[in-house]
């Protein structure tokens, strides 16, 4: 299927069914990246072979999808974006998974709106001072620095934002309509969301909302020394979500650093840090069909 659009909460947001039958799993990355990055499909195509439908969807800020400022952090934003999504497509409940901040996105969606989930499966879930301070930075710093110097027209140039500006062309408008000052106060808020804090073993959510999970979830740790997804958060997750299964990665311990090693090099010309997803495809499928 094509890429569809549908408007919510005042910008457009693009999504893909991949599948002709079968129940529907939401599908999400990390990062800001889009549903097009390498290693997403190939994962969504061998659940689309194990007899499900997968929706890909552009979060808020991310490929096609309008940018978009609002809400108590970035991701906060994205479950509410998801939960329009599901529900105008009138796809729920419905199984929810990601990976990395995909993850973040889907265990709050069902935080926030455990109605429209079956079941959960998380992981490369986010977590420490070093997995939390980087996304901070990389995320939400520069806005903050490029609004403070010269306001929006400075924010509409940080590189990101750029590639956000060249996919869809309507997004310098979007920025262009921002209030420094109201932009500003949010970008601080999202940043807070990132400063790591007691009770709060993932970014910006209280522990005590992992209480509202109660479907059935996986957890696919994170490995041994992956100090962006550490394995000590993984565990902390599954303590705190009753019931919840956690399994080993399928991939290798140290894949998550041999991908960015590799990027690093300048050897792999393009992004690969989720080529190992696909890996997870045969777990992912006999969690889903065990689990009631």
């Amino acid at each position: 299927m094509p890429d569809k659009k549908i408007e919510i909460n005042g910008g457009n947001v693009v999504y893909e069914i991949l599948g002709k039958e079968g129940e529907f799993i939401v599908l999400t990355p990390g990062g800001r990246f889009s549903k097009d990055i390498p290693g997403l499909k190939p994962l969504a195509r061998k659940l689309v072979d194990g007899g499900y439908r997968v929706l890909l969807w552009d979060r808020p800020n991310c490929g096609k999808s309008d940018v978009q400022f609002y809400g108590q952090s970035e991701s906060h934003m994205r479950a509410e974006t998801l939960q329009q999504l599901i529900t105008k497509l009138d796809i729920g409940p419905c199984i929810i998974a990601g990976g990395s901040g995909g993850a973040r996105d889907s265990m709050l969606t069902t935080m926030l709106y455990p109605e429209l989930v079956k079941k959960l499966v998380v992981w490369n879930i986010v977590g420490g001072v070093y997995g939390s301070f980087v996304l901070g930075s990389y995320y939400i710093v520069p806005s903050i620095l490029a609004v403070r110097g010269a306001g929006m027209k400075a924010v509409a140039n940080v590189a990101e934002w750029q590639e956000r500006i060249a996919e869809i062309p309507d997004n310098e408008a979007r920025f262009a309509a921002q209030d420094p000052d109201q932009f500003l106060k949010l970008m601080l808020r999202w940043l807070n969301a990132f400063v790591p804090k007691p009770g709060q073993t993932i970014p910006g959510v209280e522990d005590e909302m992992f209480d509202n999970i109660t479907v059935p979830t996986l957890i696919i740790r994170g490995g041994e020394n992956d100090l962006d997804h550490p394995k000590r958060t993984s565990l902390e997750v599954s303590c705190l979500i009753k019931g919840s299964k956690v399994i080993d990665p399928p991939w290798p311990e140290d894949a998550w650093e041999r991908a960015g090693e590799a990027r690093a090099s300048g050897k792999v010309k393009r992004f690969n840090m989720f080529d190992t997803w696909v890996q997870a495809a045969p777990a992912i499928l006999d969690f889903l069909k065990k689990s009631k």
